[in-house]
């Protein structure tokens, strides 16, 4: 004759079936909005894409404006941009949270114009034609670069252009600089003989954001974690392999590896941790913001974060 199991016994192993089986229960699909193929690339590269427990969707855009409208419409549940963009949709209302993200160098901001511009500093902006991403860092940067020269930001015509139609713009001379970011900056330099005036060193932040929706991190919260997880430990593995990462991602988005190589060198992307240092100088970055007119209201930097993700994971913030 059987024993019959116990009630404390029988509730275990149906609670350890549950827990090993969560994802199998409920079949999860992340979407994922990526730049330049920079994260499917990174993932992919170090094998960590393999056994997901959940699948993934990947959706390829040329900057973080597009990636923001997605999360904002429902069409994607994580993205990654960066902050100031985030906080721009953000304060305009849009359910989304920062869930995690990585700092890069300074350097990896900067304003561009052509090499036989007459351009050679900061000091010759005044009164000249910049282009860069509306609401966005490349707004950001040239009115700080402006007043860090002792100009105001009306001393130059600020032109509201996405990186292709910029990019074509200073190329023909319609613009005189261009705000941007990398690998726009490396192929820039590298194939369209730009030249660097000025870049974010003691301006920005420098941070990029992994950005949730609310409703994918109420419904798909388990996945969006572990996804964070192989993406911060992929990042940390790029640092140090970064021909490869610059390979893996040439064949899979077309761009040339020598650009992407000199992007990820100049970039050295580390994880963070979403802490309060990084929420305070999120907040001096959004305040500031608020202040050039960028943001139209000013926001309280922690109710934009989800710090949940990140409590536990090592990083050099």
């Amino acid at each position: 004759m059987v024993k019959p199991l116990s009630s404390a016994l029988l509730a275990a192993i149906i609670g350890a079936a549950l827990a090993t089986s969560a994802f199998a229960a409920d079949p999860v699909t992340l979407r994922i909005g990526d730049q330049k193929g920079g994260n499917r690339s990174l993932l992919e590269a170090t094998g960590l894409t393999k056994d997901l427990p959940y699948k993934i969707v990947w959706s390829e855009f040329p900057a973080a404006a597009p990636i923001l409208e997605a999360l904002n419409a429902g069409a994607l549940d994580v993205g990654h941009t960066g902050d100031l963009a985030f906080l721009s949709i953000y304060a305009a209302g849009s359910p989304i949270k920062a869930i995690g993200g990585v700092r890069a160098n300074a350097n990896t901001q900067a304003i561009l114009v052509r090499n036989d511009s007459p351009i050679r500093t900061a000091a010759d902006l005044k009164g000249k034609r910049l282009a860069g991403t509306r609401g966005g860092w490349g707004q950001f940067l040239i009115n700080a670069t402006l007043e860090k020269a002792g100009y105001k930001t009306t001393d130059a015509t600020f032109a509201a252009l996405g990186p292709v139609d910029a990019k074509i713009a200073l190329i023909a001379g319609s613009i005189d600089g261009w705000a941007v970011w990398e690998p726009y900056i490396s192929y820039a330099v590298l194939k369209d003989n730009a030249r660097i005036v000025a870049d974010g060193e003691g301006l920005t932040p420098t941070l990029t954001f992994i950005v949730a929706s609310d409703q994918a991190i109420a419904t798909k919260r388990e996945a969006i974690a572990d996804f964070l997880q192989r993406l911060n430990k992929a990042r940390t593995w790029s640092r140090d392999h970064v021909e490869e990462y610059a390979r893996n991602t040439a064949e899979l988005t077309k761009l040339p590896e020598d650009v992407l190589a000199r992007a990820y060198r100049a970039q050295d992307n580390r994880p963070i941790t979403i802490d309060d240092a990084v929420i305070r100088e999120f907040q001096e970055a959004s305040d500031r913001a608020t202040r050039y007119g960028i943001l139209a209201k000013a926001v309280d930097v922690r109710q934009a974060v989800d710090r949940g993700f990140t409590q536990a994971a090592p990083a050099s913030n």
